[in-house]
């Protein structure tokens, strides 16, 4: 068995536990324990496994948390324990998986905090933290993290605010906090996020304002407030963002107006406002929007009339 490179188990819902002599599989590359709902726990002995790159673990619903030898695992790059609903902890250790590439903890449900130690993971690209709704707060560390190109806050519905280091993710290109129903306000340093691409607020019911900052985010293509209800007006900065694509304002039911200065997104391809029903006009500077295509204007039932600098959109 020393050659095995696969070891797939997954639905094995019957199975609580691996035998030491597993740590003897010194060319397995890719452990699959998916579906095995009984799974309790990982032997010691797993921190052997030294040519292992990709851990799975989704849907052991029993596993409750990560033995400390798991941060031995030097060829690491994919652990994936999504809906691990009795995780309650990850172990420092896990710091010390300097090849980790991508972790998902998406709907790790039990899980109330991160390790400081995660701020190690130098090569960390991805990190999916969808449906950890007992998650409130960040360490400090996650502004350590510089190969990390994704982060997905969505239905992190306890999370009030995130750590001012979070602008030190030179490398983050997407920010996801859908469904983030208790995210009152951001850090400034979020202006800081050079490689900013998308950023979604779809459902964060109560976020009432943006600040300045966010006009500094050069790279953003796609920003998303859909379902934002406490959203009250967009400041004058929107106009700074040159590389914004996709504007959606869907169902902001308390926005009342547009700033002048949405007319310099000279980028701009896809304006959705619809269900904005407090919306009471247009700004005339719409029609300098010489990149527009797609314009939604559909529920805005205080909208009394449209400019006719509409006209001047050449490519709608």
């Amino acid at each position: 068995m020393n050659a095995l490179q696969n070891l797939h188990l997954s639905s094995c819902s019957s199975l609580q536990k691996l035998p030491t002599s597993i740590g003897q599989l010194n060319a397995l590359q890719k452990l699959h324990l998916s579906n095995c709902s009984s799974f309790q726990e990982l032997p010691t002995s797993i921190g052997q496994l030294n040519a292992l790159q990709n851990l799975h673990l989704s849907n052991c619903s029993s596993l409750q948390e990560l033995i400390s030898s798991i941060g031995q695992l030097n060829a690491l790059e994919t652990l994936d324990l999504h809906n691990c609903l009795s995780l309650q902890k990850l172990p420092t250790s896990i710091g010390q998986l300097s090849a980790l590439q991508y972790l998902d903890l998406h709907n790790c449900s039990s899980l109330q905090e991160l390790p400081t130690s995660i701020g190690q993971l130098n090569a960390l690209q991805s990190l999916h933290l969808w449906g950890c709704w007992s998650l409130q707060e960040l360490p400090t560390s996650i502004g350590q993290l510089n190969a990390l190109r994704n982060l997905d806050f969505t239905n992190c519905s306890s999370l009030q605010k995130l750590p001012t280091s979070i602008g030190q993710l030179n490398a983050l290109q997407n920010l996801d906090f859908t469904n983030c129903s208790s995210l009152q306000e951001l850090p400034t340093s979020i202006g800081q996020l050079n490689a900013l691409r998308n950023l979604n607020f779809t459902n964060c019911s109560s976020l009432q304002e943006l600040l300045t900052f966010i006009g500094q985010l050069n790279a953003l293509q796609n920003l998303n407030f859909t379902n934002c209800s406490s959203l009250q007006e967009l400041l004058t900065f929107i106009g700074q963002l040159n590389a914004l694509q996709n504007l959606d304002l869907i169902n902001c039911s308390s926005l009342q107006e547009l700033p002048t200065s949405i007319g310099q997104l000279s980028a701009l391809q896809n304006l959705h406002l619809q269900g904005c029903w407090n919306l009471q006009e247009v700004p005339t500077s719409i029609g300098q929007l010489s990149a527009l295509e797609n314009l939604h204007l559909r529920g805005c039932s205080s909208l009394q009339e449209l400019s006719t600098s509409i006209g001047s959109l050449s490519a709608l």
